[in-house]
């Protein structure tokens, strides 16, 4: 008896070390491969060992990116100290460009039913205005490169050169036929129960992941909002929205507002030039844009330069990300649509200030009499926005606060009567 209940402690003891349910980080990454989802990913693939998950399983859905960014993925991704297993999903979902080196560096592969992989032809800086031979030496060492990764996960390492050479795609049943892939799963707790047991290649990973514990991870809301500016159609805007501010500061000092506002659109834009390979020349012709645009107000050339600023301003944005991969190209309609629009607002402020400049003088006795002021204190008087010495006519106090109505003018000196209360 005494024995039995022995054994029974030992196994009570003992169930709970066994009977853990393991933890499991599902990366969710929806979006374009750049430095800033780069961080992101790199960053929960290194964190997650340390906060003791098992496995890390990044739900995959891009249309490819930057390959600087990509390859620093790669390299995340193999060196990580846990599996690392990527699922194409949900249904609707692909794996493009740059998102196929992230799909083929996971120590296990699978999609949902209704998605494809494939594209990956790459472009980068120059884009198609490359010489043939260094274009060739591209695309040789990224189809290199693809081919390597599918190679050593035991994968077709065929399809993968055909999918930077002649940028082919596959759907998920089509990769799996084709053992792009390692198996089609709906959801990532189905996806986990097939790679039950399954030894990874290379590295040996054998992981017992079915009914874990799945915990979802989403960029934060900085970093969300850091991924929507690096946008090829909002960096021109907020360069020239930064450049706008600080002239208004610069010639209306004091009203800080305007400077600060502009000084964050100006360091964001920069951020963002800084990320996205961007053209000198696409650069250069929006500041000449914003300089024809300045001289205008004080040239007259009926309009001349306006309209040169406007096209230095559209053509330097259409020119401003030419180099970059193809999601951060500019839209030409949009930027067509922002000049136009832009052109008629500064042809109205341009008109509005040119009457201003030729209106006659308006100050004269006949203007300022029977307008009502206010008494300032020391003589002043405050009348139609402008401080005045006055006097009245039979010589009484004037106290602050009072209010007075203009009698005449008398040089820079104005007669005035309290106004009755």
């Amino acid at each position: 008896m005494r024995g039995l209940l022995l054994l029974g402690a030992l196994l009570a003891l003992a169930s709970p070390a066994g009977a853990a349910t393991p933890k499991v980080l599902a990366i969710h990454f929806d979006g374009d491969v750049n430095p800033v989802t780069q961080n992101y990913l790199c960053h929960q693939l290194s964190q997650a060992p340390k906060d003791g998950y098992a496995a890390a399983v990044i739900v995959l859905h891009t249309p490819g990116g930057l390959l600087d960014s990509k390859d620093k993925i790669v390299l995340c991704e193999l060196s990580a100290k846990l599996p690392v297993l990527v699922w194409v999903g949900p249904n609707g979902s692909f794996a493009g460009s740059a998102g196929v080196w992230i799909a083929e560096a996971a120590d296990y592969l699978a999609m949902a039913p209704e998605t494809n992989i494939g594209s990956s032809t790459p472009i980068d800086s120059g884009g198609q205005n490359i010489g043939k031979d260094l274009r060739r030496k591209l695309i040789n060492h990224e189809a290199a490169s693809l081919r390597a990764l599918a190679q050593s996960h035991g994968r077709n390492a065929e399809w993968a050169d055909r999918a930077v050479r002649v940028a082919t795609n596959a759907t998920a049943p089509e990769a799996l036929r084709m053992h792009v892939i390692d198996a089609i799963a709906p959801t990532v707790p189905a996806l986990l129960k097939q790679a039950r047991g399954v030894k990874t290649k290379p590295r040996g990973y054998v992981r017992q992941l079915a009914g874990a514990e799945i915990h979802n991870s989403h960029m934060s809301f900085f970093a969300r909002v850091l991924n929507t500016l690096l946008d090829p159609n909002i960096l021109p805007l907020l360069f020239l929205a930064g450049l706008a501010g600080i002239g208004f500061e610069i010639f209306h000092p004091g009203v800080v507002l305007p400077g600060a506002l502009g000084a964050v659109s100006l360091v964001t834009a920069l951020f963002g030039f800084s990320v996205l390979p961007i053209s000198w020349a696409g650069l250069l012709l929006l500041l000449l844009g914003v300089g024809l645009l300045v001289a205008d107000v004080h040239v007259t050339s009926h309009g001349a330069l306006t309209v040169a600023g406007l096209i230095c301003l559209a053509v330097g944005s259409i020119m401003l990300f030419q180099n970059a991969p193809a999601p951060y190209h500019t839209s030409k309609p949009l930027v067509i649509s922002v000049a136009v629009g832009l052109g008629a607002v500064w042809a109205f402020a341009v008109s509005k200030a040119w009457q201003v400049r030729h209106k006659p003088v308006e100050v004269d006795p006949q203007m300022i009499a029977g307008s009502v002021g206010e008494v300032r204190g020391n003589g002043l008087v405050y009348v139609n926005g402008e401080l005045w010495q006055a006097r009245t006519p039979g010589g009484e106090q004037l106290h602050p606060g009072e209010r007075v109505r203009v009698e005449s003018l008398d040089g820079l000196v104005i007669t005035v009567r309290p106004e009755p209360t």
